[in-house]
C-alpha cells in the first residue's frame, strides 16, 4: 500500500434529518445527514403500509364473467 494517498477513515455523527436521531458510525466525511434512518422509516418500525392488492383476483373474473 502507498502512504499517504488513502483518506483519514474516522468516526463520525450521522444526523437524520426527519426524526433528529443521531448515531455514530465510521466514515471519511466529516458529517453525515441522512433523509430518513432505522428510527423513523416505516419498515422497520412496523408502521409499513402495503399496497392494498385486493380485488384484483374478483376484477378479472368480473371482466371475463367467471366463476
Amino acid at each position: 500500500m502507498k502512504q499517504a494517498i488513502h483518506p483519514e477513515y474516522k468516526k463520525v455523527a450521522v444526523t437524520c434529518t426527519s426524526c433528529g436521531n443521531t448515531f455514530e458510525t465510521g466514515s471519511v466525511k466529516e458529517e453525515l445527514r441522512v433523509d430518513i434512518c432505522s428510527e423513523c422509516h416505516p419498515f422497520y418500525t412496523g408502521r409499513q403500509r402495503f399496497a392494498d392488492a385486493g380485488g384484483r383476483v374478483d376484477r378479472f373474473k368480473k371482466k371475463y364473467n367467471l366463476k
